[in-house]
């Protein structure tokens, strides 16, 4: 089922709120606690910034928790994987574009380390054992991804999945794909800031808002109440 489906079953069945549990699945469950990775930069001497693109299921519920994290100067939602002229919505979501919704995070690594915000990514922002999928979600569109820029950060991800793996954290396998950045495109304005701007949306309070909450609960020194949102032209 697309996020579009799903919102209007959501409708559909908003005045059944015996039933809305049983419509919206296991969203509100607490994130799987995973062990930070062994391998990570130091924190940078001077203030810099370095970019990373994460796609992990629906991007508002990502870019919403990595707007909650210290040290990210913006995380943007978009698209990643496909080429330029299907990077659109409606185009994106037939999932044949090889586009995944994703989200660039840009961040000050002399504020947080790279693998701290692998450590977010893996606990809290989103499921990285279902394939083509996450949550209410289906398509490649809504895949585990992570698209690095710099080698040093292919490195420490694939150290970190080896880890997770070899410690069994989860119960299934890892199917995040690691690949480097080829391109990012920016979504639509009406899709930036989302779950910000639109808390009392079904989607966002069963799906994304217990996200940002685990991350509050598990990640108390990284936390920061009031997200950094995207500038919409």
């Amino acid at each position: 089922m697309s996020r579009s489906s799903f919102i209007k079953a959501f409708l559909f069945v908003a005045i059944v709120v015996a039933t809305m549990r049983l419509v919206f699945p296991s969203a509100s469950q607490a994130a799987v606690v995973v062990p930070a990775p062994a391998m990570d930069a130091p924190l940078a001497s001077q203030a810099g910034e370095q970019t990373v693109v994460f796609s992990g299921g629906c991007f508002w519920g990502v870019q919403a928790v990595f707007q909650h994290v210290k040290g990210v100067l913006s995380a943007t939602s978009g698209y990643a994987g496909g080429k330029s002229n299907s990077a659109d919505y409606e185009t994106v979501s037939t999932g044949r574009t090889g586009h995944a919704e994703s989200v660039k995070v840009v961040f000050d690594p002399a504020q947080v380390t790279y693998g701290q915000l692998l450590h977010v990514f893996f606990s809290v922002a989103h499921d990285p054992t279902e394939l083509n999928r996450q949550g209410p979600d289906e398509g490649p569109q809504y895949r585990s991804m992570i698209s690095y820029t710099t080698d040093e950060q292919q490195k420490i991800t694939a150290a970190y999945i080896a880890q997770l793996e070899s410690a069994h954290v989860f119960k299934h396998k890892i199917v995040t794909e690691v690949v480097p950045l080829k391109g990012f495109y920016p979504a639509e304005a009406h899709h930036q800031n989302y779950a910000t701007l639109h808390p009392d949306n079904g989607y966002i309070r069963y799906n994304d808002a217990p996200k940002v909450e685990n991350l509050k609960k598990q990640f108390t020194s990284l936390y920061r109440e009031s997200p950094q949102l995207v500038a919409v032209k």
